[in-house]
C-alpha cells in the first residue's frame, strides 16, 4: 500500500529511523546490550512456557494464561528488537513504508492481545479466590480458549483500525523519525494531513482497549482484596496476595508505560524521554515478566529447575 502523493507532488516511499543513539562510537555498546536483552527475553518466556507445558502442577487456567502471556512477550519484543539492532550494525537506517505500517500492525495487535489477556487473568485469580466453589465450571478450558481466542479478535480490530487509518494520511516530507519503530505518535507528527480524527480513533479506541479492561482489573481485585481481608489464617492471607502480586505487578508496569507513551500526543516534540518509556514498554517488561511470575511461586520454580537442569524439584 504506497501513500498518496502530498501536497507538493511528491511523496514519502521510506522513513528514517535515528534509533536509541546518534553516536556512532555509542552503538556496538547499545547493540550488545539490547542484543543480550533479546535473548534473555526470550529464554526466560520460552523456559515459562516450557516449564508449564511438562509440569502438571501447572495445568491450572492461570498458567495457561502465563503461557499465552509468555508467546505475546517474545512477540512483542522481536516485533521491534531485531529491526533496531540489524540498523545498529549497518549504515542503512530506512525502513519502507509498507515494512513500517507492517510493523505498527503487529505491535498493536500483539499489545492489544496482551492487553486483554491480563484482564482475563485478573478474572481468573477473582473467579478462584470470590468464587471457588464454582471455579472449575465457570473457568472451563473452553472458557479459557474462548477468552484467548476473543481477545486475539478484538486486538487484531483495533490493529486493523489503526493501521488502515494511518494509510489515509498523506506523508510528503520530512521523513526522519526520531525513534527505534514506527509507531503512530511518531507518524502523525510527519504526516502533512490533519490527524485530528485520527489521534480521536486513538484516544476513543484506546479507552475501549485500554480503559475498559483496566476498569474490570481494578473492580476484580477490589473484590479479591475485600476476599482476602476476610480470611481469618494470616498464612491463607499470604498465599492468596502472593497469587494475586505477581499479575499486578506486570499489570501496572504495562499500563503506566502505555498510558505514558499514547496520552502525549499534544506535545509539540516527543523527546528522548518517549524513547526510555517505549524501551520499558518493549524491552524491559517482556524481560522482566518470567521473574517477576517465578520469584514467589515454588511450583514454577520447581518446573524451571526441572526444564533448566533436568532435576526434578522433591517438593
Amino acid at each position: 500500500m504506497q501513500p498518496e502523493p502530498g501536497a507538493n507532488g511528491t511523496a514519502v516511499t521510506e522513513f528514517i529511523l535515528l534509533g536509541l543513539v546518534e553516536t556512532p562510537e555509542l552503538r556496538p555498546a547499545v547493540f550488545v546490550l539490547f542484543l543480550l536483552a533479546y535473548l534473555v527475553t526470550v529464554g526466560g518466556n520460552f523456559s515459562i512456557l516450557a516449564a508449564i507445558l511438562v509440569e502438571p502442577k501447572l495445568h491450572k487456567p492461570m498458567y495457561f494464561f502465563l503461557g499465552n502471556l509468555s508467546v505475546l512477550d517474545v512477540g512483542c519484543i522481536t516485533v521491534t528488537v531485531p529491526s533496531m539492532l540489524a540498523h545498529l550494525l549497518s549504515h542503512k537506517h530506512t525502513v519502507p513504508y509498507a515494512a513500517c505500517l507492517t510493523q505498527l500492525f503487529f505491535f498493536h495487535q500483539l499489545a492489544g492481545v496482551d492487553c486483554f489477556l491480563l484482564t482475563a487473568m485478573a478474572y481468573d485469580r477473582f473467579l478462584a479466590i470470590c468464587r471457588p466453589l464454582t471455579y472449575s465450571t465457570r473457568m472451563s478450558q473452553t472458557v479459557q480458549r474462548t477468552l484467548v481466542a476473543v481477545s486475539w479478535a478484538c486486538a487484531f480490530s483495533n490493529a486493523l483500525t489503526h493501521t488502515v487509518a494511518i494509510s489515509t494520511l498523506n506523508f510528503c516530507g520530512p521523513n526522519v523519525i526520531n525513534h527505534f519503530y514506527c509507531d503512530l505518535p511518531q507518524l502523525f507528527q510527519l504526516s502533512c494531513s490533519s490527524t485530528q480524527l485520527n489521534e480521536l480513533l486513538l484516544f476513543g479506541v484506546g479507552f475501549i482497549m485500554a480503559g475498559t479492561p483496566m476498569a474490570l482489573v481494578v473492580t476484580s481485585y477490589a473484590h479479591v482484596a475485600a476476599a482476602v481481608l476476610r480470611i481469618r489464617s494470616s498464612e491463607g492471607r499470604k498465599k492468596a496476595f502472593s497469587t494475586c502480586g505477581s499479575h499486578l505487578t506486570v499489570v501496572c508496569l504495562f499500563y503506566g508505560t502505555g498510558i505514558f507513551n499514547y496520552m502525549r500526543l499534544g506535545s509539540a516534540k516527543l523527546s528522548d524521554k518517549d524513547k526510555a518509556a517505549e524501551i520499558f514498554n518493549t524491552v524491559i517488561n517482556p524481560m522482566l515478566n518470567p521473574i517477576i511470575y517465578s520469584l514467589r511461586n515454588p511450583d514454577v520454580q520447581g518446573a524451571l529447575r526441572w526444564v533448566l537442569l533436568g532435576r526434578r524439584s522433591l517438593a
